[in-house]
């Protein structure tokens, strides 16, 4: 995923643009970038965190990082900000979003008279000079970015830093935030709303689809207005979203608990405990707990120093490796319990399925799983939800395959989307077998946009539903 914020103050931006940052870094681990413009102009800085916090790799730079105004990011893809020169003047630029037709917006700048990229490693174009490169193609920054929206297909929520100040603009169909705070003398833009509180900034404004703004120190000013479809991204509620953040409206923790209820509202299951993966599993877990009675309890704890997100590593085995080290286990907890343990979502399987295993040979008696989301079955075209490169890395897809073979059509995967239908009540056995769980009951769509409790139709479940 990653994620983005930008200052604009009267004073040095530099510790709250550091912080604000920093208050991002469960958004991803790859690389971490801070701009800012000040007496001297730009300057920037990118580090390589996948090993190291952001704050321990950015600590060293915060001297020469001085200016009042600043952007930066967390990213989990290219690095950023990027500082670029053009017929629109100096600018620096930070994205969060996903590009699927690249290569012809490529070939179309070329054609539009846009010299070159620069080549990464890999031969890949960064996607964030390609996002400036559309913005470059036309008289104004404010009509660049509303043709790079139109151009992109996918999504891209875009901050331009420049000497007069930032432009904030969110993604076409709003499938990522940007909410604006304020304090005495300050704005600051962010893709989490919790992550200015501690800086002493208010919530000012949420922007709306589409919607581009121009902040300076002494306000904000309204470019081009929202638009009135917005499909937000689900799964910020269900994983990505940190407890404290809210989206829209309604607060990640709170919608988790209301989450856990209507899973247990629909269940049955005799459980001595109630437990979730940490550490996005954790309040759905209090929520079903609260509602069915059942104690909730941590059987095992996650050990954090020294671990990154499981998801992160390129290699498989590696990711599975460092999931199991995480997860201590405490004993008198486990042994000779029923279990009824609750992620946020089963991806390819393979780490809850040992996970499981691992339950089993502390001495759990059953180990009862209840992801908080419906099944995966449809692979996200619009943000870098994960690293799959197919469809069939969801462990849904693989047995769907094994089922019907490897011609599958449209109307067949929405029947197995479907709880009614016995094509699902096959495919969730076939992962409960073949995962090795006493039971598996996942959460139904329509409850889950209950738990969310703004209008469906505002909010994107293609993963689930293959409905765009």
């Amino acid at each position: 995923m990653g994620g983005i914020f930008g200052v604009v103050s009267k004073k040095s931006c530099t510790l709250d643009l550091f912080f604000g940052v920093d208050y991002h870094s469960h958004l991803g681990t790859k690389r971490g970038g801070m701009a800012v413009y000040g007496p001297n102009g730009f300057s920037r800085s990118i580090h390589n965190i996948e090993n190291t916090p952001f704050r321990t790799k950015f600590d060293r730079d915060l001297d020469e990082l001085e200016g009042n105004y600043g952007i930066g990011c967390i990213s989990d893809s290219d690095p950023q900000p990027l500082l670029m020169q053009s017929h629109l003047g100096s600018f620096a630029i930070t994205t969060v979003g996903k590009i699927n037709n690249q290569e012809q917006l490529i070939q179309e700048a070329f054609i539009n008279g846009h010299i070159h990229f620069m080549e990464m490693s890999g031969g890949k174009i960064n996607s964030t000079e390609l996002v400036a490169a559309l913005i470059n193609q036309k008289s104004t920054i404010t009509e660049g970015i509303k043709f790079a929206q139109e151009q992109i297909e996918g999504s891209m929520t875009i901050l331009v830093l420049t000497p007069q100040g930032i432009y904030a603009a969110r993604d076409r169909m709003g499938r990522t935030p940007i909410v604006i705070g304020k304090k005495e003398d300050a704005y600051c833009a962010s893709f989490e709303s919790f992550a200015y509180i501690n800086l002493d900034y208010s919530d000012y404004a949420e922007l709306g689809p589409g919607e581009i703004v121009f902040l300076t120190p002494e306000g904000m000013d309204q470019l081009s207005p929202p638009r009135d479809e917005m499909k937000i991204c689900s799964f910020l509620w269900v994983y990505y979203g940190y407890p404290t953040s809210s989206y829209e409206g309604v607060n990640v923790e709170t919608m988790r608990y209301d989450c856990g209820k209507l899973l247990a509202q629909r269940d049955n299951v005799k459980a001595d405990l109630v437990a979730g993966i940490p550490d996005s599993g954790i309040a759905h877990a209090v929520g079903y707990a609260n509602e069915s009675r059942i104690p909730f309890a941590r059987p095992f704890i996650k050990y954090t120093p020294t671990w990154p997100r499981s998801f992160m590593p390129q290699n498989q085995g590696q990711r599975n490796l460092i999931a199991k080290m995480k997860l201590i286990p405490v004993d008198s907890l486990i042994r000779d319990k029923s279990l009824l343990i609750i992620d946020d979502s089963i991806v390819r399987g393979t780490q809850l399925g040992e996970t499981t295993e691992f339950l089993y040979q502390s001495g759990a008696k059953e180990v009862h799983i209840r992801p908080a989301c419906p099944p995966l079955l449809f692979g996200c075209p619009y943000l870098n939800f994960s690293r799959s490169n197919s469809d069939l890395d969801l462990i849904t897809r693989r047995i769907i395959r094994e089922l019907e073979g490897d011609e599958v059509s449209d109307e067949l995967l929405m029947d197995y989307a479907n709880p009614e239908s016995q094509n699902y009540k096959d495919m969730v056995e076939e992962i409960r077998k073949k995962l090795n769980f006493t039971t598996l009951r996942y959460h139904r769509l329509d409850d889950l946009e209950t738990a969310i409790g703004i209008s469906p139709c505002k909010l994107c479940t293609y993963c689930w539903s293959g409905k765009k």
